[in-house]
């Protein structure tokens, strides 16, 4: 973050100069709106109700999973988007998903109840994938000695990695995201969360840890963009950009049919992403990701700007459980609340201050979007 720079906030969201790179034109729009409105809306229809498009994907699906037990597979976190596709490719699509969900060791009851009921109502298979412990212990303590801000890199990583990985090795073609328009278009910039970057993983690992990777999932960019998609054939698709996506109507319609629990915030299904994003990245580094997840739902029509600086003005989560989740994550780490303390009150540091592939990444990004594979705003 600039300190030195004087403080604005956008005049249609509410992103601000805690992003540092953040641009403003002259009636003080910021470049996520600016580029929202340019590069996504030309080619997105948020309020398309018009299930065509999604049954011409569908039953080229279908047709490529012709003998195959399963032909689409889908990450279930329990969370809305995933829980919300899972119901729309089984029940609209007519596919045969296979859900897959990684124990990272920090899972909520409600995320677990969440996929249980999903699973159990909608008659699908489930594979759960549980990471070793001592190796997610291991790489999580070596994040938070680094100083860096992205305290959620390793699970984030485990969790997509290990979804690719089991693709690819079970010959499963499709991927089916929750990824979407509707809550994501405006992505966290790099200075608070840091893209999928192995060398900076392994860099960070190699200064910090004490115990050998050996079945921790791994999976880079390039060789998920690259090599798994062009040389192996996986096809990422992501069906809640095809339909009229609106996130409370779809927490609304699950909890109707299976029974499913909000959380409190975008990702708070897991403790120790609810410790990160509520506590650890606001209070040591100044970055407040709901300003993220509220400025897209203002640009999309789902939130009032009033709204969401209202809902800015909460704390993220209570101070009492703040508390709690402080002592069961030291706890869970194997270190002492004050170790861990003095861990979150260190010197603050960057992906600059260790190896990392960001020059190549950020070619690759620029590739990306001359392509029209991607259309957010990356920086």
């Amino acid at each position: 973050m600039n300190n030195n720079r004087e403080y604005q906030v956008c005049s249609n969201c509410i992103m601000d100069t805690t992003d540092s790179k953040i641009v403003f034109d002259e009636k003080g729009v910021c470049d996520y709106c600016n580029s929202y409105i340019t590069d996504i809306l030309p080619n997105w229809q948020p309020n398309n109700d018009d299930y065509s498009e999604l049954e011409k994907i569908a039953s080229t699906i279908r047709e490529a999973g012709k003998g195959k037990k399963y032909d689409c597979i889908i990450g279930l976190s329990g969370g809305t988007d995933s829980s919300y596709l899972a119901y729309i490719a089984k029940e609209k699509m007519g596919l045969r998903p296979l859900m897959y969900t990684v124990d990272t060791g920090w899972n909520l009851n409600v995320a677990v109840e969440n996929i249980e009921r999903l699973v159990k109502a909608l008659d699908l298979d489930l594979y759960t994938e549980v990471v070793d412990w001592n190796e997610m212990r291991d790489l999580q303590l070596s994040f938070f000695k680094s100083q860096v801000p992205y305290q959620d890199f390793p699970q984030d990583h485990a969790i997509f990695a290990g979804l690719y990985n089991y693709a690819i090795k079970n010959s499963i073609k499709y991927v089916l995201t929750g990824a979407n328009n509707a809550t994501e278009v405006v992505r966290p910039p790099i200075e608070w969360n840091y893209v999928n970057d192995i060398k900076l993983m392994k860099d960070i690992h190699k200064k910090f840890g004490t115990k050998k990777l050996k079945t921790f999932p791994s999976c880079g960019m390039f060789k998920y963009r690259l090599y798994y998609t062009y040389i192996r054939g996986m096809k990422r698709v992501a069906p809640l950009d095809i339909i009229n996506y609106d996130k409370e109507a779809a927490e609304k319609e699950l909890k109707d049919k299976f029974g499913w629990e909000k959380y409190e915030n975008k990702h708070y299904e897991n403790i120790f992403t609810r410790f990160y994003e509520g506590y650890y990245l606001p209070t040591k580094f100044g970055f407040d990701k709901r300003k993220c997840y509220f400025s897209n739902l203002i640009l999309t029509g789902q939130m009032t700007r009033e709204e969401a600086m209202l809902k800015l003005d909460e704390k993220p989560y209570s101070e009492s459980l703040m508390l709690e989740d402080l002592e069961y994550i030291a706890k869970k780490l194997g270190i002492s609340r004050l170790e861990f303390e003095t861990l979150v009150k260190g010197e603050n540091k960057s992906y600059k201050d260790y190896k990392n592939s960001l020059v190549w990444i950020e070619f690759a990004i620029k590739i990306a979007k001359i392509l029209g594979v991607e259309k957010r705003n990356f920086r």
